[in-house]
């Protein structure tokens, strides 16, 4: 581990050895709020933090997001969880509990454009991106010296579609070995299969550089240029089968005019890919996102 992230994160640690999270997402009715606030009362729990949403207070879809600080949350959050189940069940809950200390483990993807990975390596080193980058993934060589001079694993593993599952086999044991907690997909230029998608659901964060659903596929830029668009943008969203249809987690646009060409618009492109991707994976990483179908509740 890269000594100075390990500062970083004992320092987090230690800030954050009480604080907890919880997300909740069920059938609305009366009383989740007060089930859950009296569970966390009966721990001596202190609410910091509570977003709620609910599609329809009739029958509709309850959502909330919970951070609280416990006192010696590190000795009984296992006993926490275990007795949470309960409400859970009551509600038809579906859960997250989480200790704030329990930081993600993260492997990015990479292909030949660095500039996302670069903006998330550089708000890791900042400190605003809280997570072990436990390693990076690429099918070339071109992260290869940033990565490894950041003490981060780098591992290069040509693909394309004639060894796709022999590629992923390789890689889904490195995330397992690696005990991963989620993907980032920072411009890896490779389609994924059902296989892997499905071995990581709500886990894989993808970069698409349109707006979508404008301009899915190849060669957006040019094909936006073609149109005289005005508006460019960016999403980030989780993979799932359908491609790029996943839940959108974040986006983002920039105006442009006459004057911007093919490579004025890829410019301004990446500046937009860059700082989506880092916002989304934050969110995934402070567990503010709730999937829901193919939706997000991003509190």
């Amino acid at each position: 581990m890269n000594s100075f992230f390990k500062n970083q994160l004992e320092q987090f640690q230690e800030k954050n050895q009480n604080r907890g999270r919880l997300l909740v997402s069920c059938p609305d009715q009366p009383g989740i709020v007060a089930a859950i606030s009296q569970f966390l009362y009966s721990h001596n729990a202190n609410i910091i933090e509570s977003n709620q949403y609910s599609t329809n207070p009739e029958g509709g879809r309850f959502f909330i997001r919970i951070e609280f600080e416990c006192p010696t949350l590190k000795d009984k959050a296992q006993e926490m969880k275990q007795q949470f189940a309960e409400i859970a069940s009551k509600f038809s809950m579906e859960w997250s509990f989480r200790p704030v200390f329990e930081v993600k483990r993260t492997a990015i993807f990479v292909s030949k454009e660095l500039h996302c990975l670069l903006e998330l390596l550089w708000e890791w080193q900042s400190g605003d991106l809280l997570t072990d980058i436990a390693l990076v993934i690429s099918n070339h060589e071109e992260a290869r010296d940033v990565v490894e001079g950041l003490n981060i694993p780098f591992y290069y593993i040509p693909a394309n579609k004639d060894i796709r599952a022999e590629v992923e086999a390789k890689q889904l044991q490195l995330l397992k070995e690696h005990d991963i907690d989620v993907i980032v997909l920072a411009r890896y230029m490779q389609i994924l299969t059902p296989n892997f998608v499905a071995a990581n659901p709500n886990k894989i964060i993808n970069i698409h550089h349109s707006f979508l659903p404008a301009f899915i596929g190849a060669r957006p830029y040019e094909r936006a240029y073609g149109r005289g668009v005005k508006l460019i943008g960016a999403t980030s969203h989780y993979v799932t089968n359908d491609l790029d249809e996943g839940p959108i987690i974040e986006q983002d646009i920039a105006r442009v005019d006459h004057r911007s060409n093919v490579e004025a618009l890829k410019k301004i492109g990446r500046s937009i890919e860059r700082s989506v991707l880092a916002r989304a994976v934050k969110w995934h990483l402070d567990d503010r996102v709730i999937v829901h179908e193919n939706k997000t509740i991003v509190f």
